[in-house]
């Protein structure tokens, strides 16, 4: 297993961003993986060289670049205190929205595209809590170059917002896998619901799903983890890319 940091020119500045490779002769599929609120941190990244691990090339980028470098924070912490939670929310989520990101995506492709250990052809794109909303943003602004998407506990999906994903239903031409937690106000039955509609009206080729987890179970540091469904989450994951991508 192989690690890159890297600085990715992106609409806005310069990203950090890691590479993740695996062991062995490649070229592998590659896949970006998009982090959740709490951002970059080492849970995150052990996440990335796990999925690596099963033969992928993994871009990891900083979204939050354009609020400046940081520590990495603890969840357990900030998510925990309504102070620091909104604080953190203002500085690093806020700025990046949706249209933002969008626009970084070209320059997260094109280091794909520039690796000659990535294979050709459509990548897959993984995400969580807000990385999960932007994953199928993605898929539905750029259909013609991921072949495949996940979104986990992702909120937002398919609410009443001008940027909700359900919206861009018809233009995503991935393979779609949503799994989402129990009682999560962001992400409820309604809105389970409204984007089951929306992609079956589309034609999509999707799953949709329901954990017995709470809202952010997967990264090992959250304060809701939950090691069982967080190992299901893997379970699902890789032989999803395989299916797709190998």
């Amino acid at each position: 297993m192989a690690v890159e940091q890297i600085a990715v020119t992106a609409a806005e500045g310069t990203a950090p961003a890691w590479v993740y490779t695996p062991e062995g002769k490649g070229p592998w599929p590659g896949v970006i993986l998009l982090m959740d609120g709490p951002g970059m941190r080492p849970a995150v990244h052990h996440m990335a060289q796990r999925l690596s691990g099963h033969g992928y090339v993994v871009l990891l980028p900083d979204l939050f670049y354009r609020s400046g470098a940081y520590d990495p924070v603890d969840p357990k912490v900030v998510f925990t205190d309504k102070t620091l939670r909104e604080a953190h929310r203002e500085r690093f989520m806020a700025p990046a929205t949706p249209k933002a990101v969008m626009a970084d995506f070209p320059a997260f492709l094109a280091v794909l595209d520039g690796r000659a250990d990535v294979a050709p052809g459509g990548y897959g794109v993984t995400g969580y809590c807000m990385g999960g909303r932007l994953a199928l943003i993605a898929a539905g602004t750029y259909p013609d170059r991921i072949a495949a998407v996940a979104s986990f506990h992702g909120g937002g999906l398919a609410n009443d917002t001008p940027t909700s994903p359900h919206l861009l239903a018809g233009r995503i031409r991935a393979k779609i896998y949503v799994a989402g937690a129990i009682e999560d106000a962001n992400f409820d039955d309604a809105q389970k619901a409204r984007l089951i509609a929306a992609l079956d009206q589309a034609g999509a080729d999707f799953t949709v799903e329901t954990y017995p987890a709470r809202h952010g179970w997967v990264p090992e540091d959250m304060p809701v983890h939950n090691p069982e469904q967080a190992e299901r989450h893997w379970q699902t994951l890789i032989p999803f890319f395989d299916g797709v991508l190998k």
